[in-house]
């Protein structure tokens, strides 16, 4: 199997980085310590290199009925500058991925898929475009992805934007981007600049060309370090997002569940005009209540025990098994355990009372409302 590296793949090496496969990509799992990365980030600020997710450019005459037809979302709503979260499916609702795409111009849309998915979702939007007068661009492999990720992560990127421009970063509204001068080897470039994030913090994203990644990088840090920002890998992410309550692909999303029984209801757009691929089926279970009113649906756990539960442990009730964790560890933030499971909908009511077979023994779990962690504002 071939091994991606990103741009920034030396940067990491330099700050003696564990690596691990995600995706095809050799990515930083943690530098020093993936507890301290979790904390940094929700009390000061952490540095991500997500240069393995994809970058596809949608534009031309048709790019926001395209885009309508494409994915679940109404994408022909989102004004510009704004993005949207929303999912790509196969006939019979299955979810491909889940993405963001930013609205950048009124024929020109940015969609950003996962990791392991970038490849298979560049593909379908290139096949679904064939009757839409739309230009499909994978731009993936030349296109890097930098985060920061925290409390203090406005007052970092600043340093790098000339005063005159501060306004574009300080007034920039959750799910949105722009256009954004940043210092890059001492020399204002536009770039993207979004702010969006999976971490449950206040943060940004800026998407530059590789060969100007290692030079932000190594700027943000060194302009971050009094505001106490680390470089922080895939282990703290994961902690992360999963005290925030966001699903990863793979984990609680997949081509055999749906919208509805993930909690995604309110993603998909069956009231838009147009049909979408996936539409027919997902408005026949939205009508069967599959996820809703029967079948199993995504609830979150919080550990009433010490011990924690992990993927696929099997989640049960009175002794019968109820259903299964698709996500689960300890909560550096919360001092408790916490997970993500599919339970069957009788039984996820919040206060429902539940256990967790970790490996032979029942430990005991709460339905909780998502998310276990919000920040504070």
């Amino acid at each position: 199997m071939t091994e991606n590296h990103t741009a920034l793949y030396g940067e990491h090496e330099k700050a003696g980085a564990s690596f691990t496969d995600f995706g095809g990509w050799q990515m930083p799992l943690k530098y020093s310590s993936e507890l301290a990365e979790h904390h940094a980030v929700r009390k000061a600020a952490g540095l991500f290199d997500l240069s393995h997710m994809g970058e596809v450019w949608v534009s031309g005459p048709d790019a926001a009925a395209f885009l309508d037809y494409a994915l679940a979302g109404k994408l022909s709503a989102v004004a510009v500058g704004k993005a949207k979260y929303s999912l790509i499916c196969n006939a019979g609702g299955g979810i491909i991925d889940d993405l963001i795409s930013y609205r950048l111009g009124d024929e020109k849309f940015l969609v950003v898929p996962n990791a392991g998915n970038a490849a298979t979702v560049a593909a379908l939007l290139a096949e679904r475009a064939a009757a839409f007068d739309v230009v499909v661009e994978d731009v993936s492999g030349e296109t890097s992805l930098i985060a920061v990720q925290g409390p203090n992560a406005e007052a970092i990127l600043l340093t790098l934007v000339p005063a005159e421009q501060h306004p574009l970063v300080t007034g920039m509204k959750y799910y949105a981007a722009a256009e954004v001068p940043i210092a890059v080897n001492g020399t204002a470039r536009e770039l993207l600049l979004a702010r969006t994030g999976y971490t449950g913090e206040d943060g940004f994203e800026i998407y530059l060309p590789n060969a100007d990644a290692a030079a932000l990088w190594q700027s943000l840090l060194a302009n971050g370090q009094d505001q106490g920002l680390v470089p922080a890998g895939l282990a703290s992410r994961d902690s992360l997002r999963l005290e925030a309550g966001m699903p990863l692909y793979g984990n609680e999303l997949s081509v055999s569940g749906h919208a509805y029984s993930a909690g995604l209801g309110p993603v998909v757009s069956l009231a838009k005009e147009s049909d979408f691929i996936g539409k027919a089926a997902l408005a026949a279970i939205k009508e069967s209540g599959d996820g809703v009113t029967s079948g199993r649906k995504l609830v979150g756990l919080k550990g009433v025990g010490r011990r924690a539960a992990r993927g696929h442990y099997p989640v049960l009730k009175d002794g019968a098994t109820i259903g299964e964790v698709t996500s689960g560890q300890p909560s550096p933030s919360l001092g408790y355990p916490v997970a993500l499971a599919y339970i069957d909908v009788e039984h996820a009511a919040v206060g429902t009372l539940l256990d967790v077979d970790l490996r032979g023994k029942a430990e005991p779990f709460e339905v909780v409302a998502l998310p276990f962690y919000k920040r504070q504002k």
